[in-house]
């Protein structure tokens, strides 16, 4: 009795989401372990079978990391940010497009979902310019070949869509003179979102959400408004690596998208709790 409880729990938002977009941005545990793989595979198959239409964007930092390690080449960073010279934009590129994108892709076949492996650069997907050099506590900082994006082509994405694929986007974006560019996955996940006109955007991390105490996660925010966020970052509860994603989220829910989520990829089914139960298992981040 007790599935079909949550089955009946579900037929709203089944109703409420069918043929909407919804944008998963894969990170942290989801892309790791491979139980965790194929669980937010299926979860996300699952989703388009019920009618809606996933798109995804998908980070690889670890694995761009352990591939220049194992190539000679030291990981540089400059206050969290990877520095991109050409060599290291080529190896970015190389786990990015030709591994991590193509492992997803192969995990979402295997449970009958059709999707597409694309790149930013395909088909001039995602737009971008250099990051201009910027100066961070009074040091002059270039990152390299580190872009910002200017637009999103969501025609080819939409051909997708229409053909029931679900895409899968490496954060690589392309210059208007043809040079690589690397991209943040999370402000390319916001921006794709927001171009398609997704109703949510939804980010797979390592942590159950935003916790007004860090070391409980019995203090999870299960709701926030955009108005109430600066408040939250002056008093230290949104910091750190939590910051740059609630900064994606609020931009996007700016530029159209209905709501943001931000969950535990660790905990099975956190893709279909958040968004089939009313309770959810995350943050929800909203107007």
């Amino acid at each position: 009795m007790k599935d079909i409880d949550v089955l009946i729990e579900a037929l709203p938002y089944i109703k409420k989401f069918h043929g909407k977009k919804i944008l998963i941005k894969y990170g942290g545990h989801a892309m790791v372990d491979e139980e965790a793989k194929s669980s937010t595979a299926r979860d996300t198959v699952l989703l388009k079978y019920v009618g809606m239409k996933p798109l995804i964007v998908h980070g690889g930092g670890p694995e761009i990391s352990r591939s220049m390690d194992k190539l000679g080449k030291e990981p540089k960073f400059i206050k969290g940010l990877r520095v991109t010279d050409k060599e290291t934009m080529e190896i970015i590129e190389m786990v990015l497009v030709g591994k991590i994108s193509t492992e997803i892709v192969s995990e979402l076949i295997k449970h009958d979902g059709d999707a597409i492996s694309l790149s930013g650069k395909d088909s001039s997907l995602i737009f971008a310019h250099k990051k201009p050099a910027s100066k961070i506590d009074e040091e002059i900082i270039d990152l390299g070949l580190v872009g910002e994006i200017d637009c999103v082509n969501t025609d080819l994405l939409e051909m997708f869509l229409d053909h029931d694929y679900i895409p899968v986007i490496s954060p690589v974006g392309i210059a208007r003179d043809g040079t690589s560019l690397n991209l943040n996955a999370d402000t390319a996940a916001g921006e794709v979102a927001s171009a398609v006109g997704a109703e949510k955007l939804i980010i797979l991390t390592d942590v159950p959400g935003v916790l007004r105490d860090p070391s409980d996660p019995d203090t999870l925010i299960p709701k926030i408004t955009i108005d109430e966020i600066p408040g939250l970052i002056e008093d230290g509860i949104i910091s750190g690596g939590m910051i740059p994603k609630i900064e994606t989220c609020v931009k996007a829910i700016e530029d159209g998208v209905e709501s943001c989520h931000i969950i535990d990829g660790r905990k099975k089914h956190s893709l279909l709790l958040e968004v089939f139960t009313t309770e959810g298992i995350g943050t929800m981040i909203c107007k």
